[in-house]
């Protein structure tokens, strides 16, 4: 009797036990959640990575060596075209220019003064023509004699000769105002090299100098960028970029702002990869460009290569690979089916798919369930 007791006990126990595993184990590892396909668009995009450039960088340097004596802008500032950004230090071109201004001024003074000597001597000239033909006209008469012929004469030729001096000295004083002009103009076009002024409207992106900084004329001082240039200089590997094409929408995401999107449009395609990283530079634009921007900062972009409409999508975590097939999981009269289907397009998390249509119940797979096979019973 103890016997059977000790039996059924053991026997109710286990009955018990498979319940309990039925129940708490077995089930919940055959119970699935099932979710149905949708119809919709799908936008293929491809990655990349890159970081914030420009199309043109404009460096600042001096034109002529020297100390730096103001620098008049710094990093992150605003500048005009035609803003006076850098002074160096001249040295002694002031002075310089100071005397080839003094040099012009007293050439034209000797040219006026030469004019006026001249209109004077030509008054004479008039005066000793008049008295050269009178005594010209009296000797033939025989009422002057020849010495006072001799000698109004001369004195005609006197002045002559100081006229032609004095026109000589016109086109001298010409000459030297032409001289000191050009002296003058080189100084000033070497003094201007002195300033140095913004060459577009742009951010200043860097300070390369200080003042008080002795540079020569090829050494940078500062950088300037023209936001209309500024660009992601993206890299993509070569086997997604056989879509991308010019004026593609792309959208950007920098570093600093990683919650915020940024729409871009690709404006330049690199024509050689990469032999070392097979990636392809494409170079994509701001639609607005963020206020401030930081050259160099890392940057991601998503480029929109290809738009489906009306396709059936599904998670893109639903595929299962099988060797060289592609299928999905449904749930047929309560039993797992494999099922074939044909990709068409990937999207962000959903693929576009043919094979399957819209009223077909797609198994939700996860670690904690039992691993799926062929007709499988499920809940």
């Amino acid at each position: 009797m103890n016997k059977i007791v000790k039996y059924l006990i053991i026997l109710l126990l286990i009955m018990i036990g498979g319940v309990i595993f039925y129940n708490k184990i077995y089930i919940p590892k055959t119970t699935y959640k099932t979710i149905l396909p949708t119809l919709g668009e799908i936008e293929v995009k491809v990655f990349g990575i890159g970081n914030v450039g420009a199309k043109n960088i404009y460096s600042i340097t001096a034109q002529t060596g020297g100390k730096i004596l103001t620098i008049l802008t710094d990093e992150g500032q605003w500048v005009k075209k035609g803003d006076l950004l850098v002074t160096m230090d001249a040295v002694d071109l002031p002075q310089l220019l100071d005397e080839a201004k003094i040099s012009v001024k007293k050439a034209n003074s000797e040219l006026i003064a030469s004019k006026k000597e001249k209109e004077s001597l030509l008054a004479q000239k008039n005066l000793a023509l008049v008295t050269y033909n009178r005594y010209a006209k009296l000797k033939k008469q025989s009422f002057a004699s020849q010495s006072e012929y001799d000698k109004a004469k001369a004195d005609l030729d006197v002045i002559e000769a100081q006229s032609e001096a004095t026109q000589a000295h016109i086109n001298s004083a010409k000459i030297e105002i032409e001289r000191a002009k050009k002296a003058l103009d080189a100084l000033r076009t070497k003094f201007s090299r002195y300033k140095i002024y913004a060459p577009v409207d742009g951010y200043v992106i860097s300070k390369e100098a200080e003042i008080s900084q002795s540079v020569t004329s090829t050494q940078n001082i500062l950088k300037i960028v023209d936001p209309k240039n500024v660009w992601i200089k993206a890299y993509i590997d070569e086997k997604n970029s056989g879509d991308i094409a010019i004026n593609q929408k792309a959208i950007i995401t920098l570093r600093s702002q990683k919650d915020k999107k940024y729409k871009g449009i690709v404006k330049r395609i690199v024509a050689q990869t990469d032999a070392v990283t097979q990636e392809k530079e494409i170079n994509i634009s701001f639609v607005n460009l963020p206020i401030p921007f930081y050259i160099n900062e890392q940057a991601e972009v998503l480029v929109t290569v290809k738009q489906f409409s009306n396709l059936i999508k599904i998670p893109s975590n639903l595929l299962v690979y099988r060797d060289t097939e592609i299928g999905v999981w449904i749930d047929k009269e309560h039993k797992a089916h494999y099922q074939k289907v044909n990709v068409i397009a990937r999207g962000d998390n959903e693929v576009g798919v043919s094979g399957i249509n819209q009223n077909a119940k797609l198994i939700v797979t996860s670690k904690d369930k039992k691993p799926l096979k062929e007709g499988m019973s499920i809940h």
